[in-house]
């Protein structure tokens, strides 16, 4: 075990050997015992400059020393040739705005180091860099003092979205809270009229009907996430206000920059750190300090060379203990937080995921929201991403979420730190004590922590960092549990949002929206519990609607139809800031995710540890081996070996068994409503719409949308190197996202989905024309047969049918008397006349059961039935 000078105490390191993947058990070290690493190598990895940059550095021992990259020889080279494009097939999404301009001339290539400093990188604490009130242009101190005045601030335009949101978007997009507001309520009407009819049905026929309630649970449950976010879209009538704003001059208040890593691959981070040191703004005013929890030795000793060129960047690594909680990524804020209490910290702190590259402007963006109401306690901006893949087939994107829910809720005041490019008030996370632990999503317990506290928060929507989403199937669930659990902690912490110390301050829509979106994550578990029943109601063969005449079915198909015409509608309003085709994957997502989510939840908190609880995220079972790279068209593993692991080792085996069933189910119920007796053209369209295809189709949507985890595994997207995707600076090796990285592209994939979305929204239309003259299930057609054999009911003339009596009058009469019941023979229940006691398909009654419709109606009095059923006239 190697020693190191802490603070003037002699320590040995002690790795963590729990085995998690990020952020694993350690130790809250007490602030008198912390400090960072002391050792600072003086070597550079860009030694490939001008012939202007000499390759020997002053420092303030008077040594001298070559740059080498990682501590080796070998220096670090960047390809001279031309990085290749993306794609070709591209559709711009919104919220991928150009870069900002680099001016590659204006930066240092060399060590710069300001007059009047007298250090370098090469010390053994942060104590040098850290001089309150010092008043100098040092870099080995930050200034407090800073004075904010209006003229410091350009309003560059009166929105901060400008670029992201415009033109028909914006224009469509006023209209989404109105049209909410319509689909709702026709919702809730077609969810009346549904629950009045059954009930109407159930009382005429003494019976219940338990397919149609099943049937209308599911929809129910279905439904509830789409009308938690017209809920949330309705509140877009509260304009947003937030200008698009930039901070002027030479001089800016003093920032913490924090670059959280734990095991990424260390040119992925090193991009990061470097985009961050190149901020447009003041070197001596901002500091990048890199907490690194993986303890790499080798991206140490890149910073520590990279310090050589930017001596405001420094390495932190804190130790941890095994078997003592270190509480995560909000450990190690915490961690980097008191380091620089020790030596006076900056007035603002902001943070950076290893992965997010941040754009010059960044600070220069985020610090005058910040600076004009003092109040504020946090700014950041969207998570937008450069690596997304063609299709997004898995959402990844995010794209909804940050163009459509995040600015409604900043509208009503309850943006959300979400994780990484925000900039803080230390003020305010002090009076919190810092990032709250306990909590997987420590970012949204600090924004909500903050705005209990009365502070403020604010979401600028603009494109100010680009990151990358996971590469593989397995990291995608990993993320997305990770959040939904940490979510659903942060709720159960602080009481959903609805009462408590906590929240005090909170208003009552920031408590609302607290609450609905920890009531969305513990939804899942329901959500996929009535999966279950879709192919179990399917296979039942029970009708899926009950109704007792034929008005009421008129009625039935009315409602469905404007409400689905107006929920096409909301759609489109709703996606018109992130895309179409985003929006309807983010939707289908919700859906192929819910069993994962479920899982990773009850886990956490419902089941005990003996039967697989208290697990963090969700986890493969079984043991992969090595990585399926199925993004990598060169080194990934075969189709079946995809398949195979991502069925049985991610479980989408469960995916793959209700599509099965339930596509099993639909086929059987068909084939016994297609190929029943006696059954015309018109009662088998009606059969099969209200026995399987009753619109919109709910088990057509599902299935499509749970398949993407096979989809996925047969035909993965490819996608080029990372290197591909960015355009790096040969000089400084600072790389920023191509235009083109920035935008998703889609294929030929989304037609596919959106014509089985559009088959089932449109049945309505269809349904709506054959739905005023239906006499029930399967007597539809028999209207013409009926009429024409009780008007010739031979020995007995009263049982005829007057001759005044029109095929019309004799149709609308028996409309209005049609009811549902249970055939005496068969058992089968389907609509018939009270009068009638036997069902159409059973042969020795069928004659009895034309007699009685004709004296049911009131037309005729039959008195002797069984001269009728042996005639061979009728």
């Amino acid at each position: 075990m190697a020693s190191r000078n802490i603070v003037g105490l002699e320590m040995a390191d002690i790795k963590s050997n729990d085995g998690n993947d990020h952020y694993t058990s350690g130790l809250d070290i007490p602030v008198a015992t912390r400090s960072r690493r002391s050792t600072l190598a003086n070597s550079n990895p860009n030694n490939n400059s001008s012939s202007s940059n000499s390759n020997t550095w002053s420092h303030h021992s008077g040594d001298s020393s070559t740059w080498v990259g990682g501590g080796s020889a070998v220096s670090e080279e960047w390809p001279n040739s031309a990085l290749p494009e993306r794609h070709s097939f591209l559709e711009s999404v919104p919220g991928s705005g150009p870069a900002t301009p680099i001016d590659i001339d204006s930066r240092p290539t060399s060590p710069c180091f300001y007059q009047g400093n007298g250090s370098s990188q090469s010390h053994h604490s942060l104590a040098p860099l850290m001089k309150p009130h010092h008043t100098s242009k040092s870099t080995s101190g930050l200034s407090s003092e800073y004075t904010f005045t209006e003229d410091s601030i350009a309003h560059l335009h009166k929105r901060d979205d400008v670029e992201i949101f415009k033109g028909w978007r914006r224009k469509v997009s006023r209209f989404m809270p109105f049209l909410m507001f319509g689909n709702t309520f026709l919702y809730f009407a077609y969810l009346g009229l549904r629950i009045a009819c059954v009930i109407m049905a159930q009382n005429s026929q003494n019976t219940i009907y338990a397919g149609a309630w099943a049937f209308l649970a599911v929809e129910i449950l279905v439904a509830i996430p789409s009308q938690m976010h017209n809920f949330l879209l309705m509140c877009g009538l509260k304009k947003r206000q937030r200008p698009k704003l930039r901070l002027r001059g030479e001089d800016g208040p003093t920032v913490d920059v924090f670059v959280t890593c734990c095991g990424e691959d260390d040119e992925i981070v090193l991009d990061t750190v470097r985009a961050a040191c190149d901020q447009d703004y003041p070197r001596d005013r901002f500091r990048v300090i890199v907490l690194d929890d993986g303890k790499s030795a080798g991206l140490e000793a890149y910073i520590n060379q990279l310090a050589g060129v930017y001596e405001n960047v420094f390495y932190i690594a804190r130790p941890k203990f095994p078997g003592v909680p270190h509480h995560f990524k909000a450990g190690n804020l915490n961690y980097g937080l008191e380091q620089v209490d020790l030596m006076g910290p900056g007035e603002f702190m902001a943070a950076l995921d290893a992965d997010m590259i941040p754009e010059r402007d960044w600070l220069r963006a985020l610090l005058p929201h910040l600076l004009i109401d003092p109040k504020m306690a946090l700014a950041c901006p969207p998570q937008l991403f450069y690596n997304t893949p063609v299709s997004d087939p898995l959402a990844q994107s995010l794209n909804f979420f940050v163009h459509v829910i995040e600015p409604i809720k900043d509208a009503l005041g309850v943006a959300w730190c979400t994780g990484s490019g925000y900039i803080f008030r230390r003020e305010a996370l002090t009076e919190i004590g810092n990032f709250p632990t306990g909590s997987l999503a420590e970012d949204v317990a600090t924004s909500t922590m903050v705005i209990g506290k009365g502070w403020k928060t604010s979401y600028i929507h603009e494109p100010l960092q680009f990151g990358t989403v996971p590469e593989d199937f397995a990291g995608h669930l990993k993320q997305r549990t990770r959040w939904a659990v940490g979510t659903v902690q942060t709720a159960t912490k602080l009481n959903f949002c609805l009462y408590g110390d906590s929240v005090r301050s909170m208003t009552v829509a920031q408590r609302l929206l607290g609450a609905l979106y920890a009531m969305l994550g513990i939804f899942t578990v329901l959500l996929t519990l009535s999966m279950f029943v879709v192919p179990i109601v399917l296979a039942w063969g029970k009708p899926l609607v009950a109704f007792s005449t034929v008005t009421q079915l008129r009625w039935l198909i009315w409602g469905a139809s404007a409400s689905v015409a107006c929920n096409r509608l909301c759609e489109v309003a709703m996606s018109s800031p992130s895309g179409y085709h985003t929006s309807q994957r983010d939707s289908r997502s919700q859906f192929w995710m819910s069993p994962y989510l479920a899982l990773s939840i009850m886990r956490a908190f419902i089941l005990p540890r003996w039967l697989g609880g208290n697990v963090v995220a969700f986890k493969p079972t079984g043991s992969l081996g090595s990585a399926l790279n199925e993004r990598d068209a060169q080194n990934r593993k075969s189709m079946p070996r995809r398949l195979f692991t991502i069925l049985f080792n991610y479980m989408a085996i469960f995916h793959f068994v209700f599509v099965y069933f339930t596509l099993a189910a639909v086929a059987v119920t068909s084939y016994k409503v297609f190929f029943a007796p006696d059954t015309s053209l018109r009662g088998i369209f009606i059969g099969l719409t209200i026995h399987v295809f009753w619109p919109p189709m709910t088990f057509l949507f599902l299935v499509s949308s749970l398949w993407t985890p096979i989809a996925y595994a047969i035909d993965p997207p490819v996608m080029p190197e990372r290197e591909a995707l960015l355009q790096r600076d040969q000089k400084t090796g600072i790389a920023h996202p191509t235009e083109a990285s920035k935008r998703i592209a889609f294929s030929g994939q989304e037609v596919w989905f959106e014509f089985l979305y559009t088959v089932s929204t449109n049945r309505k239309a269809r349904s709506h024309h054959a739905g005023p003259t239906n006499l029930g299930a399967h007597q539809a057609g028999r209207f013409g047969h009926l009429y024409q054999a009780c008007s010739r009911i031979p020995g007995d003339r009263t049982a005829r049918i007057p001759s005044s009596v029109t095929r019309r009058n004799f149709q609308a009469r028996l409309s209005s008397i049609w009811t549902i019941g249970s055939c005496l023979s068969c058992a089968k229940s389907e609509p018939m006349p009270p009068a009638a006691n036997y069902c159409e398909h059973y042969s020795h009654c069928s004659y009895i059961h034309d007699t009685a419709i004709a004296s049911a109606v009131g037309y005729v009095q039959v008195t002797d039935l069984s001269r009728v059923k042996t005639s061979p006239d009728v």
